[in-house]
């Protein structure tokens, strides 16, 4: 971790680690009752579904000699390392040593609290004492049955996780980098706003009497332009909601009236795996039904959209590499990513 000293844009390390918190780890849908390999905070771990459909998380590591248990058999709720065959239950506990008759209560691995929601495996890298399942991230609107799913993937990102954290609490970079399905021109001058709720961080912008977005089209005729808004909601260390959506101009949408509108949540769930890569999980919540072809379409778009970022932030890293030390200049736009890595600098040190 870097020293308190350090001031938000400072380049001279990111490895910033939160570890009392719930984290990405993967789609529901991919933990199978199969042995799969993982890396958070780089730390490396085996991932598998039990028999009863609860998931298991260990150090994949063996205790005998640091063979991966990832490389090992899955036996019911246990794994069998692939190398001398000691196996460990979904505690972490050794239930059995070939060859011998008792098993020491000091072979063990560690085992990292996971829990569900919103399609996703969480894990706990900290204490496991501290670790409250009903704490784990979930938005209202997922449940609401007002708005439809599109899961999307997950993104491989070689850069930090804070340089996409920047991204995502950044709407002024819509304009440049996502002309084809966010951005609408003439825009560039709309004023930014962001404050600080905790350990939340909210920026959003208003665009009056504009025309609908790329990837808006389809989803509703509202005969003319609209007035639009961006809301980024930051959850340190790691999740990232974007709320936007348009409405009719001069009906009432920044007044709060959004009876007749298109919303959508943009959620970005990030896996750190070190200082330099990360994974983006996404999905999106929509108020209109499921259907097929549309949601094809906008799932299209927005991997389109995060491919835009992905390539301007591997871009940046690749520079942050060669230029280690070089300091970068701050800007008014700046303002509520400085916000979020403070928070992320404070949660650190805690």
């Amino acid at each position: 971790m870097s020293t308190a000293a350090a001031t938000p844009f400072e380049r001279t390390s990111m490895k910033q680690y939160v570890y009392n918190t719930w984290y990405p780890l993967a789609w529901a849908r991919d933990v199978r009752h199969e042995l799969t390999k993982r890396r958070v905070l780089e730390e490396d771990i085996v991932v598998f579904r039990g028999e009863d459909g609860r998931v298991a998380a260990l150090e994949d590591a063996c205790p005998h000699r640091l063979a991966p248990l990832s490389l090992g058999t899955l036996r019911g709720n246990a794994v069998e390392c692939g190398y001398h065959g000691l196996t460990f239950d979904c505690s972490g506990r050794c239930v059995r040593v070939p060859g011998q008759d008792t098993v020491p209560a000091s072979i063990q691995v560690r085992a990292y609290p996971t829990t569900e929601s919103m399609g996703m495996v969480w894990i706990w890298m900290g204490k496991p004492e501290l670790a409250d399942r009903s704490a784990v991230f979930h938005l209202p609107q997922y449940d609401d049955p007002k708005f439809s799913v599109v899961e999307g993937d997950a993104l491989h990102v070689d850069a930090s996780y804070l340089s996409l954290a920047d991204n995502l609490c950044d709407p002024s970079h819509v304009t440049y980098v996502h002309r084809s399905t966010l951005a609408s021109e003439g825009r560039i001058e709309t004023p930014v706003q962001d404050k600080r709720e905790g350990n939340k961080v909210v920026t959003w912008r208003w665009v009056i009497d504009g025309p609908l977005i790329p990837v808006f089209n389809g989803l509703k005729d509202f005969g003319g332009n609209v007035d639009r808004w961006h809301y980024y909601h930051y959850h340190a260390p790691s999740i990232a909601v974007i709320d936007f959506g348009s409405a009719k101009t001069g009906t009432g949408a920044p007044e709060g009236d959004l009876g007749d509108c298109i919303q959508m949540f943009a959620c970005h769930f990030i896996t750190p795996i070190d200082e330099r890569s990360c994974t983006q999980h996404w999905l999106c919540l929509k108020n209109s039904p499921a259907d097929p072809a549309i949601d094809a379409r906008l799932m299209s778009d927005l991997r389109m959209t995060f491919d835009e970022d992905k390539r301007i932030l591997e871009a940046i890293q690749r520079n942050e590499d060669k230029l280690q030390g070089r300091r970068t200049i701050r800007l008014g736009i700046d303002s509520s990513s400085i916000k979020m890595r403070r928070i992320v600098q404070e949660m650190a040190a805690d």
